[in-house]
């Protein structure tokens, strides 16, 4: 997750720092694709921190298996973050549905990891 703010805080310097604006890219991704990206980015950061083995006994490079899952490659994922960014209440609105998603999902585990119990849409401690 600190990998993921240091990036977009890159981005955003980098942005503010131009005095062009970014034109649209052609094969911009959809502005809902690019949060279900950032959320799974975010999980495999948390996977790498916490159990990097996991990734490496499974084979799973987190980059390649994201642009594998989305069918995107690295440079049309960079430029349309970088396009994103340049409205920065829009980005800004991007992440905070993805901290939303994350936090909804982390309601449904124990500190432990262990996923709690759900008893007709109630959670149970």
């Amino acid at each position: 997750m600190k990998k993921l703010v240091s990036i977009f805080l890159i981005i955003l310097a980098t942005v503010s720092c131009e005095k062009s604006s970014i034109v649209k890219p052609d094969n911009l991704i959809d502005e809902d694709v690019m949060v279900d990206i950032i959320y799974d980015l975010a999980l495999l950061e948390a996977i790498k921190g916490q159990n990097l083995e996991s990734l490496q006994t499974n084979g799973i490079n987190p980059n390649n298996y994201i642009y594998k899952k989305y069918k995107i490659d690295s440079l049309q994922f960079a430029k349309s973050d970088q396009y994103y960014a340049t409205d920065v209440k829009n980005y800004k609105k991007l992440y905070e549905r993805v901290t939303k998603r994350l936090e909804v999902k982390t309601k449904l585990y124990n500190k432990n990891g262990t996923p709690k119990s759900i008893v007709n849409d109630q959670i149970v401690r």
